[in-house]
């Protein structure tokens, strides 16, 4: 039986205008990947790739995926460098709600900056209270990389 997860989710506004259900200024298209202007952007130029199937978020994308989302988005972002030509631009992916996920379909933003567009990203930066504290968070992750890695989740 299919994954439900990954398989079109109608009340999904991605899986929408994947469909075809929705309208959106698509940019470009793959097979596994689709970009389009987000409705709320951070200035305008400001786009979305998308998976082509229903993948909540990041740790669900297989790593084929992946790979060809990650072409598209570096041949998106150079086209919006060159159409809107902004002083910079921001990829970023937000994974559950805590991060700002507000549609669970795993997407990236590209976001065009520019000198005085307002937006800032002003992190409550932590301080490890020691070598010794951070090495016990290194430990826990390195742990768990080495389960995975083993255990061939890896793709």
């Amino acid at each position: 039986m299919a994954d439900s997860s990954k398989m079109y989710q109608g009340s999904c506004p991605f899986c929408r205008i994947i469909a075809g259900e929705a309208e959106a200024e698509i940019l470009y298209e793959t097979a596994r990947s689709v970009s389009f202007l987000d409705i709320n952007p951070i200035n305008f130029g400001h786009a979305l790739v998308v998976s082509r199937e229903h993948f909540a978020d990041f740790n669900d994308l297989p790593k084929d995926v992946l790979l060809e989302i990650a072409e598209s988005l570096r041949l998106v972002s150079r086209a919006i460098v060159d159409a809107v030509h902004p002083a910079g631009f921001n990829i970023f992916n937000n994974n559950g709600l805590a991060a700002g996920q507000s549609v669970f379909h795993f997407h990236f933003h590209i976001a065009p900056r520019y000198d005085g567009d307002g937006l800032k990203i002003r992190p409550n930066l932590k301080v490890y209270e020691s070598p010794e504290h951070m090495a016990v968070f290194a430990n826990k992750i390195r742990g768990k990389i080495k389960m995975k890695d083993k255990s061939g989740e890896r793709e």
